[in-house]
């Protein structure tokens, strides 16, 4: 409740009227300083003033943190792209590392496979004592085997087919010839290579003759190259005697188509000698 004012006019005698106006001035001065509405309104403009500033630096610290949680969002989402995109480069290098190693691996295997064919056609070429180019590699093309011969495997073996009996021979004969040709009496070394001499054998003449082989017994059995005996496919009971020779019987089944016989009987012949070429037989 507002409380009501009086005001006394003091009216001195002699005063200037300059003087009342001075003071009427201060009067009305004093009553708005001393107004309790004024005051209230003016401590809420303030407030109001206050509120507002402090309004805007909340605004001012929200746009900075957005702005700041924009910035980060965007490097972090540049640094996950970077570093996926550092995956992936890193898989497909690895991913061409391999298959480099793979290609080296394989061209490894190819240098070394080309090497030892190399050594050994250099090794079968030192095997003459005159080595025919023309024989072997026609029109500048080398061969496994020359014309006539039999490749199997890594060998290459001539199977003496004459009809003339005159062109028989005994063992011993029957290796010089094979010697000739830088070539030596068939060493039969597998099963493989048994079944591959029966099936290029032929039947000729009689029961009794066959095709001659590189075993022999002088004091105890012995491949032509010196070898031991490992293998055998034997058609008759083994003898105790020396000077005995064995035969591949092209009668018999390639499990027991060696035959005993006399060394001097005349007979048909298997030479064989190394391939000029190795093959690849992986």
């Amino acid at each position: 409740m507002e409380e009501e004012l009086n005001y006394i006019t003091v009216v001195f005698e002699g005063q200037p009227k300059e003087v009342e106006g001075i003071y009427d001035e201060v009067t009305t001065q004093q009553r708005c300083d001393t107004d309790p509405v004024l005051q209230v309104n003016k401590e809420r403009d303030l407030l109001c003033t206050l509120l507002c500033v402090v309004a805007a630096g909340l605004a001012v610290i929200c746009v900075i943190l957005v702005s700041v949680v924009i910035a980060l969002s965007l490097h972090l989402k540049t640094v996950m792209s970077g570093q996926n995109n550092d995956t992936l480069e890193l898989t497909e290098q690895n991913r061409l590392l391999k298959k480099e190693k793979m290609d080296l691996e394989r061209r490894t295997k190819e240098l070394s496979r080309e090497r030892d064919r190399f050594n050994w056609t250099i090794g079968v070429i030192l095997q003459h004592d005159s080595f025919s180019v023309n024989a072997h590699c026609p029109q500048k093309v080398c061969r496994p085997c020359l014309d006539s011969w039999v490749p199997f495997q890594s060998k290459c073996y001539l199977f003496a087919n004459s009809d003339y009996s005159s062109n028989w021979m005994t063992w011993l004969q029957s290796r010089d010839k094979c010697r000739e040709k830088t070539a030596d009496l068939v060493v039969i070394e597998s099963q493989e290579e048994q079944e591959f001499i029966s099936n290029h054998t032929e039947k000729y003449n009689d029961d009794n003759h066959g095709y001659w082989i590189g075993l022999n017994k002088d004091s105890t059995w012995m491949w032509a190259d010196g070898s031991n005996l490992t293998f055998t496919f034997w058609s008759t009971n083994e003898v105790t005697s020396s000077g005995y020779c064995v035969l591949s019987s092209p009668h018999a089944d390639p499990s027991g188509s060696w035959k005993i016989a006399w060394c001097r009987m005349k007979n048909r012949y298997i030479c064989e000698t190394r391939a000029l070429i190795k093959p690849d037989l992986e």
